[in-house]
């Protein structure tokens, strides 16, 4: 049942979201700088192409300093924005019955995009 609902993920504007976060990725790893966001958007990436079967957890190091400090710099720097949309999409979705299952999903990629660092991403 998983497979045939990330099939339809996929069908129904999950490769678009993945490859968007895939591009995003590329661009922010272009800089040195950049490339801790960039592994973050990569985790999103592969988070939003196969969403179903996936569990977002919080690591043993997510209460590290560097983590709430990279969190709070990502969120200020367009984390929130991402969270927002991807909560839009869940409540649009949520609204029949048939769309439950895919708005819970963008509600995982919401939580991730909130705050992605020192979180991993587990096959349950």
């Amino acid at each position: 049942m998983g497979c045939f609902m990330n099939l339809l993920w996929l069908l129904f504007g999950g490769i678009f979201t993945a490859v968007e976060y895939l591009v995003a990725s590329l661009m922010l790893m272009i800089t040195i700088i950049g490339i801790p966001f960039g592994m973050q958007t990569l985790k999103m990436a592969g988070l939003a192409l196969w969403p179903f079967g996936k569990e977002v957890r919080s690591g043993e190091r997510s209460g590290g300093c560097l983590y709430i400090l990279m969190n709070v710099l990502w969120i200020f720097l367009g984390g929130i924005w991402i969270c927002l949309s991807h909560l839009a999409f869940g409540l649009l979705l949520c609204i029949t019955i048939i769309g439950i299952p895919f708005g819970l999903q963008h509600f995982k990629l919401a939580g991730l995009a909130l705050t992605p660092f020192g979180k991993d991403i587990v096959g349950c």
